[in-house]
């Protein structure tokens, strides 16, 4: 009775799920009808035309057939792999001429939007849901300080699949975010049943797929180098773990490692870091964006120093989280520090996009049976710093809808039973009642008031900075709770089950 009950309720939550993501993809997507060079939508279709037209040796170079200033691949080789097999299989086999070499850019039928549609949907199937499903089993069994009931399943499988930053921009704006975040869920869950191998296989090919899965890399890297190090055998545990790595990348890198003529004119690696675009593009609420109303960043340093003093941030801002998981690794410290770690990026790397907050929502939803107000809260302030691109979208109505879902589905699955209430009724509850208002305000005015001539962006700029504000602090906290997981005691304890 109670597998069947898991299963009915496991069921009904993946088929709302879906059909979430049905609904959002009858809406617009980014540059829609919008030339001459539209918008995400038209990337991702060039990339199947490119992939299905020009060797793999070409796919990363200029040339007559292949014009990187439009829509140039700027991903690892994974995401041209899979633009071939979904242009083969889905759009050349039944509208050719939408992935015609040339003549189809901008195209738009029906036919060719629902394939397209249908790409998106099926990696979100094949890839993150059983991804997802995955982890919470595992979860459940290794990890949770929660009952295990049918409910808190249900519930936190809701509150992963049913991510609305996630859905608007696979299923509206038009992306695959699902797969490169639905194999690290996988890799995590993999690790935390101790098929570690396997894990690290999987996140390689998420690395693989999403150069900005890299966010997650140090929390990886701290946890499974600490847990090698309290084996019997630890040089060989961490060759193990090498190899693996090493293999994948050579695999899926092949077409570029045969010499290193084809590697170097192939310009994979340039492509992958656009340090042109500078150290931000649009407004985002990361740190070197907000700090520049104050500092003007780009006059007072070239491309080259602002790429040092980013990635000496970077490092500096993530070390304690993966020090602490070298020094006392825990299944639970390391959802943690997948969070603190790709905040870290978040804040400091190099050109980060409003669409990157997806990475630090992604370990949040893993740990929304522990942090189920964090988790909201980021979500609510992820929708948020994500409005104005969603706007440009046309996805306003998709926006509302959704979120009204997430708020009804988190507020009524009380999965986690106390330590819900007790985050939710805690007594910081006038600040959040403040930090709401200005939400909801900048909402509505962003909607319905001109900014002044002089100032054009001056509410994306307060947005970035109200988003940006709460995530600071939501840091500090997840911070603070990663330090304190371990007592001296429960570290010696751990270490003899290791």
């Amino acid at each position: 009775m109670v597998v069947s009950s898991t299963t009915t309720t496991v069921t009904v939550v993946s088929l709302f799920a879906v059909l979430l993501r049905v609904l959002v993809s009858l809406g617009p997507y980014s540059g829609e009808s919008t030339p001459p060079k539209y918008g995400d939508y038209e990337a991702q279709r060039h990339w199947m035309e490119i992939t299905l037209h020009v060797p793999p040796s070409q796919w990363y170079r200029n040339s007559t057939h292949n014009d990187l200033s439009y829509w140039g691949l700027d991903y690892p080789p994974l995401t041209a792999y899979q633009s071939y097999a979904h242009g083969l299989l889905f759009l050349n086999s039944s509208v050719p001429e939408s992935v015609a070499l040339h003549s189809s850019r901008g195209y738009e039928s029906p036919k060719s939007k629902l394939l397209m549609r249908s790409t998106v949907l099926s990696s979100d199937l094949l890839i993150f849901f059983p991804s997802a499903l995955y982890f919470v089993y595992a979860y459940r069994l290794h990890v949770s300080s929660v009952n295990g009931n049918n409910a808190a399943i249900g519930w936190q499988l809701a509150m992963i699949l049913l991510n609305p930053c996630l859905i608007l921009i696979d299923h509206g704006h038009f992306q695959y975010n699902s797969i490169s975040l639905g194999l690290t869920i996988g890799a995590v869950a993999a690790i935390l049943s101790r098929h570690e191998i396997v894990g690290s296989v999987l996140f390689s090919l998420a690395l693989n797929h999403k150069q900005m899965s890299a966010y997650f890399a140090p929390a990886f890297l701290g946890y499974l180098l600490g847990k090698c190090l309290r084996r019997k055998h630890p040089i060989f545990e961490i060759c193990k773990l090498g190899f693996a790595v090493l293999g994948t990348f050579a695999v899926i890198w092949f077409p570029y490692l045969h010499s290193l003529e084809a590697f170097s004119e192939a310009s994979v690696l340039s492509r992958l870091a656009p340090f042109e675009r500078g150290i931000y593009e649009d407004y985002v609420a990361s740190f070197w964006c907000i700090s520049s109303i104050i500092i003007k960043w780009k006059n007072l340093f070239s491309v080259q120093s602002l790429k040092i003093i980013s990635f000496s941030t970077t490092i500096l801002s993530f070390l304690p989280s993966m020090v602490h998981q070298i020094g006392a690794p825990s299944d639970m410290g390391f959802i943690y520090s997948l969070l603190n770690c790709s905040f870290s990026f978040y804040f400091f790397s190099y050109q980060v996009h409003e669409k990157s907050i997806l990475l630090p929502l992604l370990p949040a939803s893993l740990l929304a049976l522990e942090e189920p107000f964090a988790f909201s809260w980021l979500v609510h302030y992820g929708m948020l710093s994500m409005y104005p691109l969603l706007c440009r979208d046309n996805l306003i109505l998709q926006y509302v809808t959704l979120l009204l879902f997430f708020v009804l589905i988190y507020s009524s699955l009380d999965g986690s039973g106390p330590v819900m209430k007790r985050d939710f009724f805690s007594i910081r509850k006038a600040l959040m009642a403040l930090s709401l208002i200005c939400s909801m305000s900048l909402h509505l005015v962003y909607l319905v008031v001109q900014p002044p001539k002089k100032y054009p962006f001056l509410f994306e700029a307060l947005i970035m900075i109200l988003c940006f504000s709460q995530f600071l602090i939501m840091v500090i906290h997840t911070n603070i709770k990663q330090w304190r997981l371990e007592t001296p005691s429960r570290i010696s304890k751990s270490r003899k089950n290791i």
